[in-house]
């Protein structure tokens, strides 16, 4: 099975990537690029992510990296800024699913675990994954942050995870934690997060 995992860079995206190839898949790694709501680290800090994954599993892992910041600028001018992460993962995801129909890939991957942060809430994955219409994988939906922090140290992404890098400026100072699927749905249409997607994944590039 071929794979698109998306990449944030954070501590739980390169584990589920990392569990995922253990069981047999072929990772592609998709890095969204958030650029102008972030700095150059976290595309350098993906580039080491993805080497450490090539070199803990042993397997080819490309990475890709897909301009994000015009998806990020519809949703702010367009959305609630309450639904901002919550239309930026479902941007994230139509774009993997969109890349993953150029590729031959018949899976998104994500880095998932219920609960832990704002985005991850039952509610929003539900509002999230409305009209996405494609295989998702959340390897560590199961996993407290513990579990997940022991396997990166275990297969060295922890450290790297870590740098210090800016925080996506997008981020609203508020996150809606029980997303309306109907009023969820209102907004995709507004921002046509559609072409949003298919514009980023025509545009996404593998890099070293």
């Amino acid at each position: 099975m071929k794979a698109i995992c998306l990449m944030s860079g954070g501590i739980d995206s390169p584990v589920a990537a990392y569990v995922m190839s253990k069981v047999g898949a072929d990772i592609i790694l998709l890095h969204m690029d958030n650029r102008p709501y972030a700095d150059d680290r976290p595309i350098e800090r993906a580039k080491m992510l993805a080497a450490r994954i090539r070199e803990e599993t042993g397997k080819d892992v490309p990475l890709y990296v897909a301009p994000h910041g015009a998806s990020q600028k519809a949703i702010a001018d367009n959305a609630d800024s309450l639904y901002q992460c919550v239309l930026c993962k479902h941007a994230m995801q139509l774009t993997a699913k969109k890349l993953c129909q150029k590729l031959g890939a018949s899976a998104i991957v994500m880095g998932d675990s219920l609960g832990q942060v704002a985005s991850q809430t039952l509610l929003n994955i539900r509002s999230e994954v409305k009209g996405v219409d494609f295989t998702i994988l959340r390897p560590l939906i199961g996993y407290d942050k513990q579990e997940i922090i022991e396997i990166a140290q275990k297969i060295g992404t922890f450290e790297i995870s870590n740098m210090p890098a800016t925080g996506c400026t997008a981020l609203p100072k508020k996150v809606v934690t029980e997303a309306d699927i109907e009023k969820t749905q209102k907004f995709y249409e507004a921002c046509d997060i559609e072409k949003l997607a298919e514009i980023c994944a025509d545009n996404a590039v593998m890099v070293d």
